[in-house]
């Protein structure tokens, strides 16, 4: 078999092509290794300007100041629930929402997919949603936090089409022949079958719960109970390097590095998930985005 050779227009825009890929891929690294560097580094360096791609003097002061801290192990405690319970009840959600949705033979297909299509692009708006968790008696709780964007009707869409390109009519009628019913045919079959885009949503829905903080910041008033990205912007924006304990000039600058080894704690754990999902994730995707 011939192997057919390239013009030299295609070898010119994989070229191309190539030298753009690899300044997209330095574009988002270098503020990474940028962040990660300066976290490491000596503070009066990263003050001073002198850190710019490795770090300068390493020291692993900052990450000692960091998690003496009490509100980075009680906010990191309670972003890992926020996120392992809203992610679980999200994908729940969005899964026994999109099986049916799936099926032709469901009444009222059309019209449940237009409400949740309209919710897309029309909401109630932050007051009125604020309103709904006050009166509900869920401020200052987790479920104000899991609870109001649960489900994403995008992600519920993706899903749906996941089913129809994936579950076949077929594989149902078998089911149902043997006796099953529409819950078992959905646990024992679907379910199992679709590991690629629970993996995806899993994915989706806890990156999204991970990297929350204004709906803590909306409805908790405990400080106990604020997430870690909370205490992130804290730290970020309102300048808070009390956690350095110490005090001015030095402050300043261990509040500086502090900022950073703080957004390293802050993203490690959720880019952790990345490895074990990726051979799920554009197999899930890509299934997930075709027409149904």
């Amino acid at each position: 078999m011939s192997i057919q050779k390239l013009s030299a227009g295609d070898k010119a825009f994989k070229a191309v092509n190539g030298v753009v890929l690899i300044l997209f891929c330095a574009l988002i690294l270098y503020p990474l290794l940028w962040i990660v560097s300066g976290s490491f580094s000596d503070p009066f360096a990263l003050m001073t300007g002198k850190v710019h791609l490795l770090p300068v003097d390493p020291t692993l002061k900052i990450y000692k100041i960091v998690f003496k801290h009490p509100d980075i192990w009680i906010s990191y405690r309670n972003t890992i629930v926020y996120t392992v319970v809203g992610t679980f009840i999200s994908v729940c959600l969005t899964a026994m929402a999109a099986y049916p949705l799936s099926r032709t033979e469901f009444f009222g297909k059309q019209f449940f997919t237009a409400v949740l299509m309209i919710t897309m692009f029309f909401s109630g708006g932050m007051i009125p949603t604020f309103l709904l968790v006050q009166k509900l008696k869920m401020l200052d709780t987790i479920w104000a936090i899991v609870l109001p964007g649960a489900m994403s009707v995008y992600n519920t869409i993706v899903m749906r089409t996941f089913f129809i390109s994936t579950i076949p009519k077929e594989l149902e009628d078998s089911a149902f022949l043997d006796g099953a019913n529409d819950i078992q045919f959905f646990w024992k079959i679907v379910l199992p079958l679709s590991k690629a885009i629970m993996a995806v949503m899993v994915l989706f829905y806890g990156v999204g719960q991970w990297n929350s903080w204004f709906s803590a910041f909306l409805y908790m008033s405990s400080r106990d109970r604020y997430p870690l990205q909370l205490i992130l912007r804290e730290i970020l924006i309102q300048g808070n390097t009390n956690i350095s304990g110490g005090g001015g000039g030095d402050n300043d600058l261990i509040g500086e590095g502090v900022k950073f080894a703080t957004m390293v704690v802050a993203t490690v754990p959720i880019m952790c998930l990345y490895p074990f999902l990726q051979k799920y994730f554009t197999k899930g995707v890509m299934i997930g985005s075709l027409k149904g």
